[in-house]
């Protein structure tokens, strides 16, 4: 428990925060890498190259100090976070040299105006906050472990096939290498690729969705290339250009909370944009092989049909389904854009929608879908990469 003292200091800071939080971020992780480069192999380059892992940090500690006086407020990010981390094999001993350069960070920039006593506050708030980090992804890890064919951290697999699903798409199916089955995963769950690119000093994980639902034997991802001239698209253009049928990769366990519940029999509404279409696979494919009656709707949004991928499988699927429809429309056509009056027209509103792809995408689908009334517990949303705020107001 924090101390009265210790809340009042870190509520002081929340202005401070506000403004200087990602010059504080930016510090921290230059002067983490600096000093401990192995964490190289478990951070993800291309955000930090982009500033999006500084973003979403520094709105990480702004909502912690923002909720110091009740941090159950953020217990979603932190779940969110967690779940994450658990993919990437972030562990405990992890926690204290983040915190120690985290509270140098907030020094370094702030100068004299980081007291001792703003600087001690922080520190007892880490460690709590950072307890309850370590005591979910512990949590998270057994459970990995314990379930039937589960296990934590990495594992061997192989790629057991590779198909082409558009111009810039392509699907790999993994199978252990041990040859044991997989675990069963939640509709949306992604997994994390960890690969040793040769001539790069550092390992890459990337974090793909599942793209089917559950199969015993093999997981599959869809990835999209990135252009050639994209200096983020290191592991996308390996993949696609490098690896093939039976080369080995190291797969982590399924995780996160953007799932299917597979509970509900009322109306579902899925609206995908771009590469944001392949957790809906996963969705999608489990309604029309669980519950094939539910009231479903498919919208997707693409720049042209080159570029689209999974249509025939999302056409053959919603025939075989007595209440499905399927929708979708591209941006290099007149009328090609996902409206509020498509949504009207297609979604219904007493049901659930689920919503992924690019965060503008994203922040224009739910504030069309509030307008349209509905709530924001019928409203399911996650895009790729971290945490960062979606504008939705």
């Amino acid at each position: 428990m924090l101390s009265e003292q210790t809340k009042a200091i870190i509520k002081s800071t929340v202005p401070v925060l506000e403004v200087h939080g990602t010059a504080i971020t930016t510090t921290f992780y230059r002067n983490l890498f600096e000093a401990h480069p192995e964490l190289l192999n478990i951070f993800n380059h291309a955000n930090q190259a982009k500033g999006r892992q500084q973003a979403a940090l520094a709105n990480t500690v702004y909502g912690a100090a923002l909720h110091i006086d009740n941090l159950e407020a953020i217990l979603p990010a932190v779940v969110q976070i967690a779940n994450k981390h658990v993919s990437l094999g972030v562990k405990a001993e992890h926690y204290p040299i983040v915190g120690e350069f985290l509270l140098k960070a907030i020094k370094e920039v702030l100068g004299d105006a980081a007291t001792d006593d703003i600087i001690n506050a922080w520190a007892e708030a880490y460690g709590v906050i950072a307890a309850a980090f370590i005591g979910v992804e512990n949590d998270m890890y057994e459970k990995m472990a314990s379930q039937e064919n589960g296990w934590s951290f990495f594992k061997g697999f192989t790629v057991a096939r590779k198909v082409k699903e558009s111009e810039n798409i392509t699907s790999f199916y993994l199978k252990p290498s041990d040859g044991a089955n997989v675990p069963a995963y939640k509709p949306g769950q992604y997994i994390s690729v960890r690969l040793a690119i040769p001539g790069e000093k550092y390992l890459f994980n990337r974090q793909y969705s599942l793209s089917q639902a559950v199969k015993p034997d093999e997981f599959r991802i869809s990835v999209k290339r990135d252009a050639d001239n994209d200096p983020n698209g290191r592991v996308s253009i390996y993949l696609h250009d490098e690896i093939n049928v039976g080369d080995a990769i190291e797969v982590s366990a399924p995780a996160g909370e953007f799932v299917l519940d597979t509970t509900k029999q009322t109306p579902v509404a899925f609206v995908s944009g771009g590469v944001g279409i392949t957790p809906m696979m996963s969705m999608f494919e489990t309604v029309a092989t669980m519950t094939p009656e539910r009231p479903t709707m498919f919208l997707h949004a693409a720049r042209n049909e080159t570029l689209h991928a999974f249509d025939e499988a999302i056409q053959s699927y919603a025939a075989s389904m007595p209440n499905a429809s399927y929708k979708t429309l591209y941006s290099d056509q007149p009328q090609g854009y996902i409206t509020r009056d498509v949504l009207k027209e297609m979604v219904d509103v007493t049901g659930d929608v689920y919503v992924c792809g690019p965060v503008p995408f994203m922040e224009s689908m739910i504030q069309e879908l509030r307008v349209l009334g509905m709530t924001d517990e019928q409203i399911h949303f996650e895009f790729f990469g971290p945490a960062v705020a979606i504008q939705t107001i």
